[in-house]
């Protein structure tokens, strides 16, 4: 039988991040400079989460799905690759304006994935963070385009304050961008097919602007309009609230009352701890989760209790992610 997965990260290092994974997250990070993105679950090529503790240490999320991925996942085998990402991001500058296809004209645009829904959660918000999200109210495809090849994408993209909290779902074929000052969880399709169309002017590490898809993004770009947080649903588990429901994915806040039971539904669960701690069953012999720690639950270990208790003050909470 399986185990519960706990997952190392991957660290992605770009322009704008930070060094909140250690002050927020409790990570000692590799080295100095800055890390913008740490990939909690990932099945993409080279890039692979692998087993950090358990008698299944250093193995690859690839190497289960590929061998053991009906125990793994469940009704939802057989998987060519893991389908979706989790990461943090923490985002100590504004990330470049972007938008990412649908399957259907990731295709047709000869990207080699597909294409891109997702979710950000809001972790941390400084005061005054924003994210930048669909079009402004009568923005005209027309309008978009003409603002988009004069380099003005800036006057017509929408734009709204967050605080700690928020959910924000962006489905591929949305124009979008997360701002300065938030530190985010984002769950997604499993595809790193992006087109920048803005980077407010600003140039890369060797000195010159980063290459942007103009044309390419106003093919992706499918959904005019502004987009807002959304509304969490009650659920018929009160410890829980829905914050989406797509065709990829499903997503939960989770704040525990003690226990909480989750699984046991023939499909695979992946948790991730951004309040307080949770303790797994015992039996299974793994140390307990702090912030910033994630496990992923295969199909065939059945419905699992996990214990949450607050740790520097601070209640469990959890972010919940399964398929649908």
């Amino acid at each position: 039988m399986l185990t519960p997965l706990i997952l190392s990260p991957i660290y992605r290092t770009y322009l704008w991040g930070g060094r909140r994974f250690e002050t927020a997250l409790g990570r000692t990070l590799p080295g100095e400079g800055v890390y913008a993105e740490s990939w909690q679950l990932v099945d993409r090529g080279t890039d692979q989460s692998v087993v950090a503790a358990g008698p299944l240490a250093g193995a690859t999320l690839g190497s289960l799905v590929s061998t053991r991925g009906d125990e793994l996942l469940g009704r939802h085998a057989p998987k060519q690759a893991f389908p979706l990402l989790f990461k943090f991001l923490d985002a100590c500058q504004d990330l470049s304006v972007q938008v990412h296809p649908d399957d259907e004209r990731a295709a047709r645009l000869g990207t080699p994935d597909l294409g891109k829904t997702e979710a950000w959660y809001v972790i941390d918000a400084a005061l005054g963070s924003r994210i930048y999200a669909g079009l402004k109210e009568g923005v005209t495809r027309e309008g978009f385009a003409a603002a988009l090849r004069a380099g003005r994408c800036d006057e017509v993209i929408h734009s709204f304050p967050v605080k700690a909290g928020d959910c924000v779902f962006i489905p591929a074929g949305t124009v979008h961008a997360i701002g300065a000052g938030l530190l985010v969880a984002e769950i997604q399709q499993s595809s790193d097919v992006t087109f920048r169309l803005h980077d407010w002017n600003r140039v890369g590490p060797d000195g010159k602007p980063r290459a942007l898809h103009v044309e390419e993004g106003l093919e992706a770009t499918t959904r005019l309009g502004p987009v807002a947080p959304v509304t969490p649903a009650a659920t018929a588990d009160s410890a829980v609230r829905r914050l989406v429901a797509s065709d990829y994915f499903v997503f939960d806040e989770v704040v525990p009352a003690g226990s909480w039971e989750v699984g046991g539904d023939d499909g695979c669960h992946f948790v991730a701890v951004i309040g307080g701690a949770v303790a797994l069953e015992d039996h299974w012999g793994l140390p307990s989760l702090g912030v910033g720690d994630c496990v992923l639950l295969p199909a065939s270990i059945g419905r699992q209790r996990l214990t949450g208790t607050a740790r520097d003050g601070v209640a469990a909470k959890l972010l919940h992610v399964s398929l649908p």
